[in-house]
């Protein structure tokens, strides 16, 4: 099974800009068409947050246009850029979540279970699961033990490193940490809204966060480090579940490179 994650795509109104300077409707519409191209083709694509910029209902049109090119199925969850209550009028189709409250499901039609988690705290940055949620996590990892699972969620649970996003993790990462490492077939913990490829040993499992298919957050490691971006590569994770072995994940870039070149060794003419 290929899994493809995408995550802070921060689409926009037609014509607009991210932060007056990235085009995000242009990186989205390229990252979908990445997607399209891939062979083998993912099996599902999950979006982990931070899907439209401002959640306004235009920029979740623009997201479900580009969305539709796909012929994979889709499973989104909110980041604190999303607004619940948009991405449902746009998306009034969607039968995996509940017509109100926390976007948070389950889905078992796959080779590996995926659980979503809503984090979004409307209006505030930073995230929490929350104690409902959290029981809720508990009863469906206790419900399918010897399953391969993936939880996928915007904020990350631990901590990365880079101290001003790490201030607007999720706010109660400590609790849900004892919930996965009582529950070893969690494969990943797989994260958005650090913009940025980070991996972690966390609660007995994988914690991931994949990076941005726009802009990436600036790597700056330092306790105080200024919030900033750049424009490094966008990029997406694929990850392989190959039964006996586990998850393994790639990092796909999103462009055009040159290459492919054959491995030679040195000769004359």
């Amino acid at each position: 099974m290929l899994i493809a994650q995408i995550t802070d795509l921060h689409a926009r109104p037609e014509g607009w800009l991210c932060n007056r300077v990235v085009d995000t409707n242009t990186m989205l519409a390229n990252a979908i068409a990445a997607l399209g191209s891939l062979n083998p083709t993912p099996d599902i694509v999950l979006a982990t947050g931070d899907l439209v910029d401002t959640g306004w209902v235009e920029e979740y049109r623009v997201l479900r246009r580009e969305l539709e090119k796909l012929t994979m199925p889709v499973y989104l969850v909110p980041g604190n850029h999303d607004r619940r209550e948009a991405l449902r009028e746009v998306f009034d189709d969607v039968p995996y979540w509940s017509a109100e409250g926390r976007l948070n499901y389950v889905i078992d039609e796959h080779p590996v279970r995926l659980i979503a988690l809503d984090t979004q705290v409307p209006g505030k940055t930073e995230g929490e699961v929350g104690a409902d949620q959290l029981a809720w996590l508990e009863a469906r990892l206790a419900e399918a033990p010897k399953r391969p699972t993936i939880i996928f969620m915007h904020h990350p649970p631990f901590p990365t490193g880079i101290g001003h996003m790490d201030r607007i993790n999720c706010g109660d990462g400590d609790a849900m940490a004892p919930i996965v490492a009582r529950h070893p077939q969690v494969e990943r913990v797989l994260c958005g809204h650090h913009h940025r490829p980070i991996q972690i040993r966390w609660a007995g499992t994988i914690g991931s966060v994949a990076p941005s298919t726009a802009h990436q957050v600036s790597l700056d490691l330092t306790p105080d480090g200024p919030a900033s971006f750049h424009m490094e590569p966008p990029a997406f994770h694929l990850h392989s579940y190959v039964p006996g072995a586990g998850i393994i994940t790639h990092q796909a870039y999103i462009g055009e490179f040159a290459g492919p070149y054959p491995f030679v060794g040195d000769a004359k003419d």
